[in-house]
């Protein structure tokens, strides 16, 4: 079925949506979003599993389990499709041949909640998440009174969205593909009033064949900021510079580690429960900033969210006594706990930029403590030999590295050829002097962990998913052994 030909709703008068694949983090947030607008909200998905059926079922939200025709009984007005289904899932044919209107979830959330707010759009290849929530935040303790709809757990917010009656809506620009009908980027569908771009860098190797094409996707998203438009770029990822460089009317305003960037950072403080830095302008010094996470990767997350504000009209006291109280989000760089003795921290990093980044946060939050760093190939990128070399450098700065087993994916087969190497990676490791192995499976991870680990270690798992249960099963096996 064609574009023109497609069933359309008036969306000012549906009553009833339903999500097909509605356990995704974005449909799962999109589904709350329209229940407390007052609609009626159903949904279907497969071998869901918490957070996400958690959430639902707190949202009050019915969730039928598998794909077929009678969950689209009673009729919805209007059908989301999110990008996990394609053609020929069963639930998905039956809307296409009941001529039942049907969007994309960028598309909904542009249609339901962009429409009529300025919409912040914060982008890129690392540090979005993390970023999307302290704009949230700085806003809403500004009294702006922000809709919110983020990547990750805003452990401020108690979930990933919010509704606001201010005039922005801050939204996280995924630049995955909206949909098996839509395989442009989801943020193309975002009108950005402004935008953060917080690196730009080869990822999703799953849709994008290159980097250029990477950056031809952000290009997009920037073509579409107005005149004058701030579009706040990080200085330090040369792609990222290019991409804004090409935007033909937006204000480019550039941020980053050193004085290059026309706002940088001072020198940074770590005192055990929090960061500290002056925030400078053009080699000014305009005040500092506190920060509750660790290391200069949360740092330039927050001065690039500092530097919006300010162009949004901000003061920055406002910003400065925001990001102090900022929680930060779920499983980014999450102190778990202590559990005999060794510090638990969860992460989500997966591509070795973020690796390497979350490596040099606990080394300078948790300095002379040794460190573990336990990795899984998850990801559709990190699963590929793409970054078989980078992982290394990313990796070396822990002093014991544990690498599970790469991830088995039904719905992304990689090549025998293609395919990551946890066995090469450990001995390159190794060769460069780090003590390293391969441990396949989560249970026998957090076996060894949990038998090796002395009080004192910091213990970081990093992974885009579960880890199989990691997280629970460790600080089971550490709370067992402090028992004995």
């Amino acid at each position: 079925m064609d574009e023109a030909s497609r069933p359309r709703a008036d969306l000012t008068r549906v009553q009833h949506v339903h999500l097909v694949a509605i356990a995704g983090v974005g449909m799962a947030a999109l589904a709350g979003m329209l229940k407390q607008r007052g609609l009626r909200v159903t949904g279907s998905d497969e071998r869901i599993y918490p957070p996400m059926s958690t959430v639902l079922e707190r949202l009050g939200i019915p969730v039928l389990e598998g794909y077929k025709a009678e969950n689209l009984v009673p009729r919805p007005d209007v059908v989301v499709i999110g990008n996990k289904v394609s053609r020929g899932n069963p639930e998905v044919e039956a809307v296409l041949a009941s001529g039942l209107p049907y969007l994309s979830f960028p598309e909904s959330l542009a249609e339901f909640f962009i429409v009529g707010k300025r919409s912040l759009v914060v982008a890129g290849t690392h540090g979005k998440t993390t970023s999307t929530a302290m704009l949230g935040w700085v806003l809403e303790q500004a009294g702006r009174e922000p809709t919110l709809m983020v990547g990750g757990e805003s452990l401020d917010f108690g979930g990933n969205f919010k509704l606001g009656a201010g005039e922005f809506i801050v939204l996280e620009g995924d630049e995955y593909d909206s949909a098996f009908f839509d395989k442009g980027p989801k943020f193309l569908h975002y009108r950005p009033s402004a935008v953060i771009l917080t690196a730009v860098e080869f990822d999703h190797a799953d849709i994008y064949r290159d980097l250029d094409a990477v950056k031809s996707a952000f290009r997009a998203l920037v073509a579409l900021l107005p005149p004058g438009a701030p579009l706040v770029v990080a200085h330090d990822f040369p792609h990222a510079v290019e991409v804004a460089a090409g935007a033909p009317a937006a204000a480019v305003i550039s941020f980053g580690a050193t004085e290059a960037a026309e706002w940088s950072l001072g020198p940074l403080r770590d005192a055990d429960d929090h960061t500290a830095f002056v925030v400078r302008h053009r080699g000014r010094d305009e005040g500092g900033l506190r920060l509750k996470a660790p290391g200069r990767i949360n740092a330039l997350n927050a001065l690039g969210v500092c530097v919006l504000g300010r162009a949004l009209g901000l003061t920055h006291a406002e910003i400065a006594s925001a990001l102090a109280s900022f929680s930060g989000v779920a499983r980014r760089q999450e102190v778990v706990g202590d559990f005999a003795g060794v510090t638990v921290i969860d992460d989500f990093a997966h591509h070795p930029t973020a690796v390497a980044g979350t490596v040099a946060a606990m080394r300078q939050r948790y300095p002379g403590r040794r460190l573990w760093g336990i990795f899984e190939p998850r990801s559709n990128t990190s699963r590929r030999r793409v970054f078989q070399r980078d992982y290394v450098a990313a990796l070396a700065g822990a002093d014991r590295v544990i690498v599970a087993g790469v991830f088995q994916k039904a719905s992304d087969a990689v090549a025998e050829s293609d395919v990551f190497s946890p066995a090469q990676l450990v001995d390159d490791l190794c060769r460069a002097g780090r003590a390293a192995r391969q441990v396949d499976s989560s249970d026998a991870i957090a076996e060894a962990v949990a038998g090796e680990a002395r009080p004192g270690d910091v213990v970081v798992m990093m992974s885009n998913g579960d880890f199989g249960g990691l997280r629970a099963k460790l600080v089971a096996a550490l709370q067992d052994r402090a028992s004995r």
